[in-house]
């Protein structure tokens, strides 16, 4: 008997115009993260009223959040690049498995921040404080989180998993829901509105996690009714060394690189802190506004990386190379938008935060040199994205630790010894020049190896 061969429809990724694809794959992306941020921003202000103590605990809870939230991110970058790729070569069975592993890492990653809830917590505060009340704001807002993150690696995966298909609209519906369900129950939960008791930060944790829950129920939803490319059968399923590293080889340096950001603001805080608070607080102003220029970049790669991920595993040149260039071109343009608006408007961006005369003197030369960077980041940016999709990993890794470590901090410290903080700030402009060089050449060597040697259809 002739074997029946079951056709798959063709994936988008792999047949709509690479400009139109880009574009409706990455819009979504930028929402859903402009509202991710949101909600954390509204955490912070609503805790606030609480006391300066409650929102020093949550402060130095945010470390350790981000943390959780960056092994979540980073294993879902590991899977969304494997996936996308098996995806592209019509490798079903190992789709299957990208999928279900991916699930099994998430538990697995839940299962240990609960054994940190148990045991880890207040350690992790004693190492910061002694002020029995933030250790006992602490301890309410953190075990919580611990205890239930299993809402939060499921939302992350699942949404990766919709990433990776190209199902980004649903990506995107599932955090808005996830993000509006926190805020609209944070005043309610903390203070002890509408009949509910009053939970001060406890209650700030417990709406975060029925945030995160709401959005990981409609990304199951999402990916068990809409995304078809994934059969999430369990029959049979048992953990294979072989997914799993090839997961962590593009997820693990993902996840150290999201770290690198917190080294690199500690760094620059132990830099600043000798000349003024006011230094230190013009730097915590810059790296809030310039978020809002960064996160549409970072929607743009969330969008490339499926999509050259998918293209490499078709053995798609053209589309390939096509995607990079319009990811660095889109970028590129985002960037200069935002640069524009620092040079012209960087009174105008401190007065939000009601900077007095000093924060005045010391912010618009930071934002006007920072902002100088702005174009050389989107070819890292862009790039460090690029390496993950083609498996790259440590690429992307060595790149992201040039930009933000490697030659930043050197160069701020060694600026700072002319006494001028104004100095200082020309340390991002010359850690991207650097970096973007860097990033180039690596590359050229991707291109070489990777890309330059694959069959055209």
């Amino acid at each position: 008997m002739e074997s029946i061969e079951i056709k798959q429809p063709e994936n988008k990724m792999g047949t709509m115009p690479i400009s139109r694809l880009l574009i409706s794959m990455a819009i979504p992306m930028m929402i859903a993260m402009l509202f991710q941020s949101l909600y954390n921003i509204v955490d912070s202000i609503f805790v606030a009223r609480l006391g300066e103590n409650a929102l020093a605990a949550v402060t130095l809870a945010f470390p350790l959040q981000m943390v959780m939230l960056q092994v979540g991110v980073g294993t879902g970058v590991g899977v969304n690049a494997l996936l996308s790729k098996s995806l592209g070569e019509r490798n079903f069975e190992r789709v299957h498995k990208s999928a279900l592993h991916g699930l099994f890492l998430a538990a697995l990653s839940a299962a240990v921040c609960v054994l940190i809830g148990f045991w880890g917590v207040d350690f992790y505060f004693q190492t910061q404080t002694a002020d029995p009340q933030i250790l006992q704001y602490g301890r309410d807002y953190t075990v919580p989180l611990c205890f239930f993150a299993v809402t939060l690696f499921g939302q992350v995966t699942l949404e990766r998993l919709l990433m990776s298909t190209g199902k980004t609209s649903y990506q995107m519906l599932s955090q808005i829901a996830g993000a509006l369900t926190n805020i609209i129950l944070d005043p309610i939960m903390i203070f002890g509105l509408c009949g509910f008791p009053r939970l001060e930060v406890t209650g700030a944790a417990l709406a975060t996690i029925i945030g995160e829950c709401v959005a990981c129920a409609l990304a199951l939803y999402f990916n068990l009714r809409k995304n078809h490319e994934i059969n999430f059968s369990l029959k049979g399923f048992r953990p294979d060394r072989a997914i799993i590293r090839a997961i962590y080889r593009v997820g693990l340096p993902s996840i150290l690189m999201a770290s690198l950001g917190s080294v690199m603001v500690y760094g620059l805080n132990r830099i600043l802190i000798g000349f003024s608070a006011t230094a230190v607080a013009a730097l915590g102003v810059y790296f809030r506004l310039q978020s809002f220029i960064f996160m549409p970049v970072f929607g743009l790669n969330n969008a490339l990386v499926p999509i050259v991920a998918y293209n490499f595993g078709a053995r798609n040149k053209a589309r390939i190379l096509r995607a990079i260039e319009l990811g660095i071109l889109y970028a590129l343009g985002i960037m200069l938008c935002g640069s524009l608006i620092f040079q012209v408007f960087p009174e105008q961006l401190l007065g939000w935060f009601n900077a007095g005369a000093e924060m005045l003197r010391i912010g618009i030369p930071a934002l006007q040199i920072i902002s100088l960077h702005f174009a050389f980041a989107s070819v890292c940016i862009v790039m460090i994205s690029v390496f993950q999709a083609l498996g790259r990993g440590i690429e992307s890794l060595i790149l992201a630790f040039a930009r933000q470590i490697l030659v930043l901090l050197p160069a701020a410290w060694l600026l700072s010894l002319t006494g001028r903080v104004t100095a200082i700030w020309w340390a991002f402009p010359i850690a991207e020049c650097a970096a973007m060089a860097c990033a180039l050449g690596f590359f050229y060597r991707a291109y070489q190896r990777k890309i330059k040697p694959l069959e055209q259809d």
